[in-house]
């Protein structure tokens, strides 16, 4: 019998075109704000970033390589030191915070050859060591006098209006280029490389891919990630105190934020900082009791609905915002000399 079917590779989906426009139209808007809203506005969206920052880099490095880490931390305080130091040795201040988010980047590059050798439960507690090991060395420095801690005083030579205007860009075009960063390589060879070795690290062992290699590459992508997120949030709130940088809460936030937007997705973390900015805004007030909450919600969303809310709302339509793959679809018979030249043509 013969079968009349003919079929075509889609990399791009109508909503996926649509949600990649509207995604630019916001971007430019973003750039805009600090023409059109004040010190406030800019702040509060300056501290989205942040979360989004985190939100997004443990889902890559947990959801889509399946290295469960307790100790990101280490690299959001890491970069806000590096930057610390560097304009105390007359660095100007902004260059500073993106070379401190490298630095800490080339940290990474040292620790993961011997931290990824390690797998499940010995990763997550080694992280959480490695992140424990940064912080108390960090104190002995002079310059961060102990639990006391220190500030980014140099930025004080800045405008408060212009030094806000200026944190903004810098956290929207970090947050923008992670993005974009982590878009691109999901979609590259090496992004089907770690799913595979977070499916089966044996088999994809045997199929000729670097194990070490790829696993490197979104380790230390990750860690760019956050320690960018660091030097945002040292460069908002100016102060660096030890126990809050390099603090075990950062890893509880982005758990929260994966966990309730949905793991293994682009959209979900977005939607889960954006969820707990508002919850953060409404009750952060509330200290402990705050942080205790937001674990239950966490644990909750995990028994109940592991694929979170952006996993639960593609269950129900269908729906892909950010293009991650490419998809095999069917076209009507009638389609298919253009099923065939698109075919060819991929």
């Amino acid at each position: 019998m013969n079968d009349a079917r003919e079929f075509a590779v889609e990399r791009w989906s109508r909503a996926e075109r649509r949600a990649t426009t509207g995604a630019i139209i916001v971007l430019i808007l973003l750039a805009a704000a600090p023409m059109i809203g004040g010190v406030q506005v800019l702040d509060k969206l300056t501290t989205l970033f942040v979360y989004i920052l985190l939100a997004t880099m443990w889902n890559l490095l947990s959801g889509y390589a399946g290295l469960v880490s307790v100790g990101q931390q280490a690299y959001f305080g890491l970069g806000a030191y590096f930057a610390l130091r560097l304009v105390s040795l007359g660095t100007p201040p902004y260059p500073a915070l993106f070379a401190g988010a490298v630095g800490a980047a080339v940290v990474a590059t040292l620790v993961s050859m011997f931290l990824l050798r390690l797998r499940d439960g010995e990763f997550a507690v080694a992280s959480w060591v490695v992140a424990e090991v940064v912080r108390v060395l960090v104190m002995f420095d002079l310059l961060v006098q102990g639990e006391t801690g220190t500030s980014l005083i140099a930025l004080n030579g800045y405008d408060p209006t212009r030094r806000t205007a200026l944190t903004y860009w810098f956290a929207l075009a970090s947050s923008a280029a992670m993005l974009l960063a982590v878009l691109a390589l999901l979609r590259s060879r090496t992004g089907a490389a770690v799913q595979a070795i977070r499916d089966d690290e044996d088999a994809a062992r045997s199929l000729g891919v670097d194990v070490l290699r790829t696993k490197q590459a979104i380790y230390i992508l990750a860690a760019l990630g956050c320690a960018l997120a660091g030097v945002i949030w040292l460069a908002s709130a100016v102060t660096f105190l030890p126990r809050t940088n390099f603090g075990v809460q950062w890893t509880v936030f982005m758990l929260f934020m994966v966990l309730v937007g949905g793991l293994r997705t682009m959209e979900g973390p977005i939607l889960g900082a954006l969820i707990f900015f508002v919850l953060q805004e409404a009750f952060g007030d509330f200290g402990v009791w705050y942080l205790f909450g937001t674990g239950i919600i966490a644990v909750v969303f995990a028994l109940a609905l592991p694929g979170g809310l952006w996993g639960a709302i593609h269950g129900r339509f269908g729906l892909h915002l950010l293009p991650l793959g490419e998809r095999l679809i069917e076209r009507p018979h009638e389609a298919a000399p253009i099923a065939k030249r698109r075919l060819e043509s991929a």
